[in-house]
């Protein structure tokens, strides 16, 4: 094992390291009364994550039992490896909906170094939290994980009296406000890519690429991030919503309304989603945007290319492969194309190693894949870091659920940086995809200037 940069590490409540050799990982649950997520997660000083599902499913999770870290091309590798060795022999006394996860995410590139606004982020990391609070349709529990069983029950009894002195709602804010924003790429220069993207279209070297821009924010006091979450999951119900806080660093957070891959036993859910139209502020006005999507060539291959893609990216891991009826999927202020995608996995599978053939999807990344990427790293002037990279958790038995990392930002003190992108096909033009990225800056950076 590489103990220098991905070794085992087992905290206590003080976050005193252990070896990679400590006694497993144990958990011990209980069932709560209802509690405000909100007031669980808010916490700037400590690791803290938060994972919500469009099907109900709320996690949020505070410090550290136990962290896997990986970097380079072999990111995926080390890291099913050490999660095969962190949650072997695990005990858990409670249902299998408060089993204790691993939540993180990996980086777009897997050359990424974690330089600001990504201090903290490495190209692969996940932690099992200390603390798990997990809401369903059915019941709330808490979940205290340790490396012990006296101290996995010690834990679970002081964090059971700390939640009985939170409140069970969270009093609602308004955004910070927005003081200015900064772009990383003028409209000439976004211009400029484009053009060079449909060069290497024409030529051949390339089907679809998708380019992508940075937008800082400076705000007028410190973000509430969970309540900035919690404000977009009013207005997107049917997005999934995501924090990832690191400790030292800042925060990822996003709402992205796109599935990268679902994976419980031998079943995996997933679906490409491509494609992109405004709302129409009267009915009959989102209906033409619809048909324009439905009924354009651009639109309808762009699509395409996805979902063979996806599909292609499976079928040497699966025994079958079903592809649902291509749907419409309407957002607040967007619509998209969706296929919905299934396949039954031929083998023992490990959710990670699903991401790993799925990222990056033409819909972030592009078709031939190497081509895309050779692409994106040569026009943008950025570093994506997890913008548009696998979101998501995994448990002992290597069932798991990630999300692409969209409509997404990164807080740090009183600046937000926010990501979006457009795919660039053969007939794109330059205006049009610049409209489109502005779209999709849209819903996070209504909700920072929302007062």
């Amino acid at each position: 094992m590489d103990r220098s940069s991905g070794e085992r590490r087992l905290a206590s409540d003080s976050d005193s390291l252990l070896s990679a050799d400590a006694t497993p990982l144990v958990s011990a649950s209980r069932k709560l009364e209802d509690v405000s997520f909100g007031a669980v997660v808010d916490a700037d000083d400590e690791s803290r994550v938060l994972w919500s599902t469009p099907d109900g499913l709320e996690i949020v999770g505070r410090g550290v039992a136990a962290r896997l870290t990986a970097d380079g091309i072999e990111r995926f590798d080390r890291l099913r490896a050490r999660a095969n060795r962190m949650f072997d022999g695990l005990e858990h006394d409670g249902p299998r909906v408060a089993r204790p996860r691993a939540f993180g995410g990996l980086s777009f590139h897997d050359g990424h170094e974690p330089t600001p606004p990504w201090t903290g982020f490495r190209a692969g990391e996940f932690v099992v939290p200390q603390i798990l609070v997990v809401r369903s349709d059915a019941d709330t529990w808490l979940t205290a994980v340790a490396s012990d069983p006296e101290t996995a029950a010690n834990r679970l009894e002081r964090w059971t009296d700390r939640l009985r002195k939170l409140p069970s709602m969270r009093p609602s804010g308004n955004g910070p406000g927005v003081e200015s924003t900064r772009r990383t790429t003028s409209r000439t220069d976004w211009t400029a890519q484009v053009e060079t993207a449909l060069e290497r279209i024409e030529r051949g070297e390339l089907t679809k690429v998708v380019l992508a821009q940075a937008l800082s924010v400076d705000l007028e006091g410190p973000v509430d991030v969970p309540e900035t979450l919690e404000r977009l999951r009013r207005r997107y119900p049917n997005c999934y919503r995501f924090l990832v806080g690191r400790e030292g660093g800042g925060t990822f957070f996003g709402a992205p309304p796109e599935r990268l891959v679902s994976k419980r036993g031998d079943r995996v859910e997933t679906e490409a989603l491509a494609g992109s139209v405004p709302r129409g502020e009267t009915p009959e006005a989102d209906r033409a945007y619809a048909d324009e999507m439905r009924d354009s060539e651009k639109f309808q291959r762009e699509h395409g290319l996805v979902a063979d893609a996806i599909r292609e990216q499976l079928e040497p891991l699966a025994s079958d492969l079903t592809t649902d009826e291509r749907t419409l999927r309407r957002l607040a202020n967007i619509q998209h194309l969706q296929t919905p995608i299934e396949a039954t996995l031929e083998g023992d599978r490990h959710v990670l190693e699903i991401v790993e053939a799925l990222h990056p999807t033409p819909a972030v990344g592009g078709v031939p894949p190497a081509a895309a990427w050779e692409t994106i790293r040569d026009t943008e002037t950025f570093d994506r870091g997890w913008y548009a990279a696998p979101i998501g958790w995994f448990d002992a038995a290597g069932d798991g659920e990630f999300a692409v990392g969209l409509r997404s930002g990164i807080a740090t003190d009183e600046t937000v940086t926010l990501f979006a992108g457009s795919g660039i096909v053969a007939d794109s033009d330059p205006d049009e995809e610049w409209e489109e990225v502005q779209l999709k800056f849209r819903p996070i950076l209504d909700e920072l200037d929302d007062r």
